[in-house]
């Protein structure tokens, strides 16, 4: 059974979805001000890997990831720059679904909009007015924490503790609050700037409504898994709480999870220190700087609640594991199954079962990743005997499949190396799956020869053919 570190309760819970078969789950998505750096990727590949897992698992995920499209960065940005929201956040929206489905992301069902939602933020907002847990103070809207007993019980940080500034992005907005620890709900506008008239006046939304409010309109009142970034603890997910489970008077979450932090080269990731990434950085084509190299670190060199660190050390260290990982499939790919049985079906059978037991362990791949590699030497020693037969064969590549469907590299390393062929190279290539298709084999073999002197090797799988650099 799949069990997960949940933040609330502080130990392993099992996940067991409210609707059997089918998971709703929640996740932070970006503020789209700017492109996302590598540490907001260490915690959507992280989703990605859990999305993956869960759909293993459970058959059907609702994954639902927002767009903050509206906050006093991007107002300032956009008033800065003559730009209408719309018009400052659409470059870096369209940034960020590049970089998604550079790393092999599987795309969220729902990427709903803060923009998009202020009818149902307003309406949250009155059903909060309903319960007495807010009050208005220049024209804003604040949610009045000391109305919220529960409050503090995910972070672990006590209400009566909080003092102005402890919580961050909130005590920096500049608005006029009755307590300290209290936070914004709606946002007054001022004079020129973006903003909606609504029931609650002309304003904006607060950073914390518009998950609470997507939350109810697209999965419900109660959810199955919600992630995010250690960061986001508090105070974001603490007041998530406090306004969804007081509209409601329901358990808003059932199981929270949290990624750690990623580093670079051991030191914080900041903009301060000259060391802030995007993926645009790291990426320039050369050997070990490609996506496939970035999502097998960002995925697998560190389970989910470690501190993962970025280096160059550990790119080089992923890209050999990337190495492994494809030159082994197309070994399998291009081994023609031998007589001798050399327990080729057992071993895949017995790497599964730990691997599947590993993730089911808080989802920890490194480990997972260590038995695969295990299999790996083992494997090719079989098959440097001639003792895999053709069941161990079917049996080892289903593994490796099975593996890449959580890991996610191979595609990346597929569409990488198509990114190298020539026009040419591409042309004979679809020309031998056309003599192929028509079962002209002879024809299929001179192409296979004559793209053997380009340097490129094709084998045929039962997918189709396949093809890889020669050496």
């Amino acid at each position: 059974m799949l069990r997960l570190h949940d933040t609330m309760t502080r130990r392993l819970m099992p996940v067991e979805p409210l609707e059997a078969g089918h998971v709703r789950m929640y996740t932070c998505g970006p503020t789209v001000w700017n492109r996302a750096h590598i540490g907001n990727f260490r915690a959507f590949v992280f989703e990605d890997v859990l999305r993956r897992v869960l759909e293993q698992r459970f058959g059907r995920v609702t994954h639902v990831m927002n767009l903050t499209d509206v906050d006093d960065r991007i107002v300032k940005n956009a008033m800065t720059h003559g730009h209408t929201l719309e018009e400052e956040t659409a470059p870096w929206i369209v940034a960020f679904f590049a970089d998604v489905d550079a790393l092999g992301i599987r795309r969220a069902h729902h990427y709903p909009r803060a923009t998009d939602y202020i009818e149902e933020m307003v309406s949250l907002v009155e059903r909060l007015d309903a319960r007495e847990v807010t009050y208005r103070s220049d024209g804003s809207v604040y949610y009045r924490i000391a109305a919220f007993p529960r409050y503090g019980q995910l972070s672990g940080v006590r209400a009566v503790a909080l003092v102005a500034g402890a919580s961050g992005r909130i005590d920096a907005d500049d608005y006029t609050k009755e307590d300290a620890r209290d936070f914004a709900l709606w946002k007054a506008a001022g004079q020129g700037e973006p903003g909606w008239e609504t029931r609650l006046g002309w304003g904006r939304p607060g950073w914390h409504l518009e998950c609470s409010a997507m939350n109810l309109a697209l999965l419900g009142e109660t959810i199955d898994i919600h992630c995010g970034g250690v960061d986001l603890v508090f105070p974001h997910h603490e007041n998530e709480i406090a306004q969804s489970e007081a509209a409601t008077g329901k358990k808003f979450v059932r199981l929270w999870c949290h990624n750690a932090f990623l580093q670079i080269d051991e030191a914080k990731m900041s903009k301060r220190l000259g060391n802030f990434l995007t993926l645009g950085d790291i990426v320039d084509g050369e050997e070990g700087r490609r996506p496939s190299t970035v999502r097998y670190l960002l995925a697998a060199t560190a389970q989910y609640r470690k501190t993962l660190n970025y280096s160059d050390e550990s790119l080089e260290a992923a890209k050999g594991a990337v190495d492994r990982l494809i030159l082994f499939r197309d070994r399998l790919d291009a081994t023609a199954p031998s007589r001798r049985d050399g327990d080729a079906v057992k071993l895949a059978a017995r790497i599964r079962a730990d691997f599947d037991a590993c993730l089911d362990d808080d989802l920890n791949l490194p480990e997972g990743m260590g038995h695969v590699f295990t299999m790996v030497r083992d494997a090719n020693r079989l098959l440097d005997e001639g003792r895999v037969d053709g069941p161990g064969l079917d049996a080892l590549r289903q593994l490796v499949e099975h593996v890449d469907d959580v890991l996610g590299v191979l595609p990346l390393v597929d569409v990488e190396r198509a990114a190298t062929l020539s026009p040419e190279d591409r042309r004979m290539l679809s020309e031998r799956a056309e003599a192929r298709a028509r079962k002209d084999w002879a024809t299929s073999d001179q192409i296979r020869t004559a793209l053997a002197r380009r340097g490129i090797l094709v084998e045929d799988t039962a997918g189709g053919q396949r093809w890889r650099p020669a050496g």
